[in-house]
């Protein structure tokens, strides 16, 4: 109790006060609708806002382990209903609304949680249409991720068999609803990925609320099949439920049963295209035989292979005349080679110095080299006198210019 003579301290009575928010049952858990504002999510973890309507505002925070369990980030602006109790902060004789869980006001949690992480996957580029690839158009191999009960495993096998037999069908059964249902389709995307045991992925269930998709707009579970490195067809719900994994897929189904005619073309098709190709690659084939026979009866009919004789005779004619030809040539280039040799010939032999040893002339040498002055002798010099026939030794007695 307090008593209005006795004076108590500021932490007193906001201890007290406190104390009296908390005994009061009403405000010991209450709901309250407002706006947010002034919202600040703290590195602690904890959320720190003020709620607010027309007329009144007061301080609200969240704890770290309530607002973890929430699938949603609270934005400014946006109205919600929050459940909590009531006290004060007493170092700051603060008024303030603690929450225990919060929900969107007018929308669901659920859905503002999907438009949330679509936005920000979105803007991570996961649903980008440049990341989707074209699925195989003979794939040997199709996984089916989905409840290995009811009639979506069913109807797809069905369709799959229908169409095209000749693919192995691998299903991986998992959960498809409720808690641990999105981390076993991740880890079935992950494991067909690890193994390389498929060409082409489905992965679905049949139709449901919100709620009952949930699993298929896990973070876990589209990022699975945003990184799978085999094409995924995404067949979850009816025509009208939208996934985050069909944004996330490389096609989207609007059934499963449809999905499982997107993987496959239909055998019967190929086998009457293959007997169309056939016939007429047949026709093409005879067509040019019979081009090509008639081309060769026409070249048969030809004077050449009817007498090739003649192509004989006219080649050997032509080779008599080329011959004869190059023995004229040859005849006429030995004659003028013959008369260039006697004209040099006869220049050489005015040239010859021994024509004029044959006059009665004689030359003089002195060590071999020829004498054509008197300065080259003295008295007394040994000459060699070459005459036209021999040579003989002379002496100098005298000189006379």
């Amino acid at each position: 109790m307090i008593s209005p003579l006795q004076p108590i301290t500021v932490a007193q009575l906001n201890r007290y006060a406190r104390a009296l928010l908390e005994e009061d049952y009403n405000l010991r858990s209450a709901c309250v609708v407002g706006e947010i504002s002034n919202f600040k999510p703290h590195g602690s973890g904890h959320w720190y806002l003020t709620l607010k309507d027309e007329s009144a505002a007061m301080a609200a925070v969240m704890f770290r382990d309530s607002n973890s369990r929430l699938g949603f980030l609270p934005q400014n602006g946006m109205r919600v209903l929050v459940r909590g109790r009531v006290s004060l902060y007493e170092r700051d004789g603060k008024f303030q609304f603690y929450i225990d869980d919060m929900q969107p006001d007018g929308l669901g949690a659920l859905y503002m949680a999907y438009e949330q992480l679509k936005a920000r996957l979105e803007e991570e580029g996961l649903f980008a249409p440049e990341r989707k690839r074209p699925l195989p158009p003979f794939p040997q191999r199709i996984g089916v991720i989905t409840s290995e009960t009811g009639a979506v495993v069913r109807d797809i096998i069905n369709v799959l068999n229908r169409r095209f037999p000749v693919a192995e069908v691998i299903l991986c059964p998992v959960q498809v609803q409720g808690p641990g249902a999105s981390e076993q389709i991740a880890r079935a995307v992950r494991l067909f990925n690890k193994n390389a045991a498929a060409d082409v992925l489905i992965v679905g269930r049949g139709g449901g609320s919100l709620e009952d998709l949930w699993a298929f707009n896990e973070e876990i579970t589209v990022r699975a099949v945003a990184n799978s490195e085999i094409p995924v067809i995404s067949a979850v719900g009816h025509e009208t439920d939208t996934t985050l994994c069909d944004f996330a897929a490389d096609l989207r189904a609007p059934t499963p049963s449809a999905a499982a005619e997107l993987a496959t073309p239909e055998l019967r098709i190929i086998l009457a295209n293959l007997t169309n190709y056939r016939r007429n690659l047949q026709a093409v084939m005879l067509h040019q035989v019979k081009r090509q026979r008639e081309q060769l009866n026409a070249l048969m009919r030809r004077r050449v292979l009817q007498r090739p004789e003649e192509l004989l005779f006219t080649s050997r004619q032509r080779l008599d005349a080329a011959q004869q030809r190059v023995r004229d040539g040859m005849r006429a280039k030995l004659l003028a080679e013959k008369s260039r040799l006697e004209h040099a010939q006869a220049k050489l032999s005015v040239m010859n110095p021994m024509q004029v040893l044959s006059r009665g002339y004689a030359l003089a040498l002195k060590e071999g080299v020829p004498v054509a002055s008197m300065n080259q002798l003295n008295p007394g010099d040994i000459l060699d006198l070459r005459l036209q026939d021999g040579v003989c030794q002379v002496v100098v007695w005298a000189m006379e210019s």
